[in-house]
């Protein structure tokens, strides 16, 4: 009779890891971007307050050794797959390199799988051409800018679902905005939600509407960065009075939820991607935006789900992003598509009282630039070789080499194993840019992937929000390395400015064989908007309006080759500046 009832009780456990509790929960999960450990009131910052994150943290669960990677978007592709960056294909965060490999499959496909609604509001950076867009990758809606960097941030051009359009007031506002309208359109549909928030700041430039910067202009602040000399003062502030603004936000989808009646059926997540864009303080980390040390990849993570995990939880076990897939396909009870081993592991039972499992020792790795830190649950051996005591030296101070060399060979051998099976596959990447998917209407290929020739110049260095300047003579010309995926007749708009005494110029679109003209007779010169709005000089490329022009239908077919613009006449002193070209498929 005992063993009847040993029996009955493993199997109600393991049913009760399967699972969902009481439905499938929705799932909210805000990723900030640029936002450091130390950039909330949570963590001990007094320099501002984030009320509505500390409760996240006060009603749910706060991990404290969650890790993250140093730049955007690898953690977004680790996020989004549950295996580390490189194993995806990302290996940089400009120029291709930041596209989440197709054979990839994602956290949205997954809850789309099991009957969720799934959406993304913000900035997405693994990947802009069908099927590397998130419309491809398991999101019934999109909402944002798929590049890793925006020049501007009140009313910028973004897109819906492929097509662009203009920006309502704040990006973050906007974004938060959308959000909950899917959410609502969910809920009344009766459809569980999966709403996915990559908000995009603090990441520079460093905007912010007016009531968060008067809050900061001018103030003082009690808690500096660790070596005040090298702290940008109002870049501080700037960020700072950004993260209230994030705070702000999260507290209206709070709000949404309790006016939906849905708060006790949502799990809401919250974390960075990566280490402040500053040297402002963080605790006592080491490292910024950019390092495998504590200060560039610790992260919070706050789960809160009432009624499920109990409020005041404090999780001290080693996480990362790469567990976010596994643990709330494991809260939600779904089963997970693909088939791809995940480096991932299912956080469940650190969270759920009552659940139990053995919790085996592990070792998480961040890296970046050839650069790898490991970490287990007391120790992490960093990119130069020294052990750190984590927990009693958290910033890093001491290297423990010498007094446990059966740790340091350990993490040793694991970094080079990493190396080895992942760190290897970095950077190796002959993808050409895709066009014209079948499954897709938009195609846009912007200024940001192409390379310029002859006296053409890049607005700046960092190519993410970039555009061509400098057009001046019929040699210069822009190339992209593309692939026609399916053969197909396409609208072609071009977006560009020109001021009215460089009109007229002639201009020729080709690809295998298959070319377009068209001439520019209509002036467009708006004035640069984007440092205007700034509250902190940016190093970035400043941003305006940019006007389509309808260039006209070409017939492309299958296969790659070399999509070149170039000038046939140059009337004036240029041709233009150039921001993108958006192909819109008309037939097949």
């Amino acid at each position: 009779m005992f063993q009847i009832l040993i029996r009955i009780y493993i199997v109600f456990t393991v049913l009760a890891c399967t699972v969902p509790l009481q439905g499938k929960p929705n799932i909210i999960v805000v990723l900030t971007d640029d936002q450091g450990w130390g950039d909330l009131s949570f963590h001990g910052n007094h320099n501002l307050a984030t009320p509505n994150l500390d409760s996240l943290a006060h009603d749910g669960a706060r991990f404290d050794r969650f890790y993250v990677c140093p730049v955007c978007s690898p953690t977004r592709a680790e996020f989004l797959t549950g295996r580390y960056h490189s194993r995806g294909g990302v290996y940089s965060t400009s120029a291709g390199g930041e596209r989440l490999d197709l054979d990839e499959h994602t956290i949205a496909q997954t809850f789309q799988a099991a009957g969720y609604a799934t959406g993304a509001f913000g900035k997405w950076h693994n990947g802009m051409q069908y099927p590397y867009h998130p419309n491809g990758r398991g999101f019934d809606q999109y909402y944002g800018f798929c590049s890793g960097h925006w020049a501007h941030y009140f009313s910028p051009m973004l897109e819906h679902n492929g097509h662009i359009v203009q920006g309502e007031g704040f990006v973050v506002d906007d974004f938060t905005d959308k959000a909950m309208e899917f959410m609502e359109a969910s809920a009344k549909s009766g459809k569980p939600f999966f709403a996915y928030l990559p908000y995009n700041t603090p990441h520079s430039p460093m905007q912010v509407p007016d009531k968060y910067w008067r809050r900061f202009a001018g103030k003082e602040l009690g808690m500096r960065g660790p070596n005040p000399t090298r702290e940008k003062l109002d870049h501080t502030r700037a960020a700072l009075a950004m993260c209230e603004n994030i705070d702000w936000n999260v507290g209206r989808l709070l709000r949404k939820l309790e006016t939906l009646g849905i708060e006790k059926e949502t799990i809401v997540v919250f974390f960075h991607d990566n280490g402040p864009n500053g040297a402002r303080w963080n605790g006592v980390f080491r490292g910024r935006k950019g390092s495998t040390d504590e200060g560039g990849v610790r992260s919070p993570l706050f789960i809160r789900w009432p009624g499920k995990i109990r409020s005041g939880t404090r999780v001290g076990k080693i996480s990362a992003a790469i567990d976010l897939l596994p643990t709330l396909a494991g809260l939600a009870g779904i089963k997970m598509v693909g088939g791809k081993p995940l480096d991932g592991k299912n956080l469940r039972p650190l969270l759920l009282e009552g659940s139990k499992e053995d919790w085996a020792a592990r070792t998480l790795f961040t890296h970046w630039k050839g650069k790898v830190s490991a970490r287990r649950e007391r120790f992490c051996l960093d990119h130069t070789g020294k052990l750190y005591d984590i927990v009693a030296d958290p910033g890093q101070s001491r290297d423990v080499a010498g007094q446990h060399p059966a740790v340091f060979r350990l993490l040793q051998d694991d970094v080079r194993k990493f190396r080895d099976e992942v760190v290897s596959e970095t950077g190796k990447d002959n993808r050409p840019f895709l066009l014209g998917h079948p499954g897709f209407k938009y195609t846009q290929v912007p200024a940001r992937d192409g390379i310029a020739h002859g006296g053409i110049k890049r607005s700046n260095k960092f190519p993410n929000c970039s555009h061509f300047i400098n057009w001046r003579t019929l040699e210069d010309k822009i190339t992209w390395e593309v692939e026609v995926v399916e053969a197909g007749d396409f609208e072609v708009d071009l977006y560009y400015t020109c001021p009215e005494s460089d009109t007229g110029s002639s201009v020729q679109l080709s690809l295998n064989g298959s070319t377009l003209m068209s001439r520019i007779t209509e002036p467009f010169d708006p004035p640069y908007i984007g440092r205007k709005a700034d509250r902190y000089e940016r190093s970035e490329g400043d941003e305006k309006a940019w006007k389509p022009w309808t260039m006209g239908t070409i017939r492309l077919e299958k296969g790659s080759g070399k999509l070149t613009l170039r000038a046939l006449e140059i009337p004036g002193d240029s041709v233009m500046d150039f921001r993108l070209l958006m192909f819109k498929r008309k037939s097949s």
